[in-house]
């Protein structure tokens, strides 16, 4: 890896991010697959340590939560008992503040009540402010938001109503099914219904699709281990927060959230990545508990959205 010029490495790390397989990027900087795919695990580890010590102490108001599927080595309806129990689908949770466009935690695991906690503890640690937080109607997040936040979040879920299933065939298998209405329930506190969205969350979610070769659909580039997996998807979001120029911000959303004044450029973040660190683990933020008195019992209100079904 010490043969390797930053100025090659750079050439690596540009190709990974914008989208290139092991294999295209290993044609197009002429570098074997082998110290690709080491240069990318190696940045990629670093990018996770990176995010843990950068993204700390945020001032952030809406916060959505949402998951994006794939697969490790081989799809779960083709696992065998025998199989690394790592193997099969795998999830990538985010938590994304709405108005700086920024991936504020993330967690890459199954999709668990227990990952959904670890998302919602590190994002109570990373941020100073009482959030709005949305998310979809997975059921974990409710428990996961009371124990990190208490009382201090106001919190809501939003739930996609289908008119039917996608077809069967090949033109409409991978087709989206039409939303026939969007349920709107509020759970904590006194959440913006105006902000009652995962709208940003999910256009997050495509971009990821269109950038990371292992997240395409239909794709021979999956992962075939979890730490590689891991490790790429951290490149991404250090991509993303420090290097990428958000279209509507203008800038990237480290810049949008203060986190650092300029635009960084890819030499920057190998840099920055590799570079040893003491930082201290995040502490939790003092919750303050107390019995929840029956007059003070939530209110749930249900709001109706999305358009109307065609007669």
């Amino acid at each position: 890896m010490s043969t390797t010029s930053l100025q090659k490495q750079i050439q690596i790390i540009a190709a990974l991010t914008e989208g290139c397989s092991i294999r295209a990027t290993e044609r197009l900087t002429d570098t074997h697959r082998d110290t690709v795919m080491r240069l990318g695990v190696r940045v990629g580890e670093g990018c996770e340590r990176l995010h843990d010590r950068m993204m700390r102490d945020l001032r952030v108001g809406a916060v959505e939560l949402d998951e994006q599927w794939q697969f490790i080595a081989k799809k779960k309806k083709n696992v065998r008992d025998t199989d690394p129990q790592e193997m099969g689908d795998v999830w990538a949770f985010i938590a994304l503040s709405a108005t700086h466009k920024a991936v504020v935690s993330y967690v890459v695991g199954k999709r668990t009540r227990e990952n959904a906690q670890e998302l919602v503890s590190d994002l109570s640690m990373r941020i100073l402010d009482r959030p709005q937080i949305t998310s979809d109607g997975y059921s974990p997040y409710i428990g996961a938001i009371d124990v990190a936040f208490g009382w201090d979040a106001d919190y809501a879920q939003i739930r996609k109503v289908y008119e039917n299933e996608p077809g069967k065939d090949a033109a409409h298998r991978y087709s989206p099914a039409r939303v026939r209405e969007v349920e709107k329930e509020i759970l904590r506190g006194d959440p913006d219904p105006d902000k009652i969205s995962t709208s940003y969350v999910e256009r997050f979610n495509l971009s990821t699709r269109m950038s990371v070769k292992r997240y395409a659909r239909l794709t021979n580039a999956f992962s075939k281990k979890l730490a590689n997996h891991r490790a790429a998807f951290s490149l991404w979001i250090a991509y993303y927060n420090f290097c990428r120029v958000h279209e509507t911000l203008r800038k990237t959303p480290a810049m949008a959230l203060g986190v650092t004044d300029h635009v960084w450029t890819i030499g920057e973040l190998i840099t920055a990545a590799l570079e040893p660190t003491d930082t201290p683990p995040l502490e939790p933020p003092m919750i303050v508990r107390r019995k929840l008195q029956a007059s003070e019992a939530p209110k749930l209100r249900l709001i109706q959205g999305g358009k109307k079904p065609r007669i």
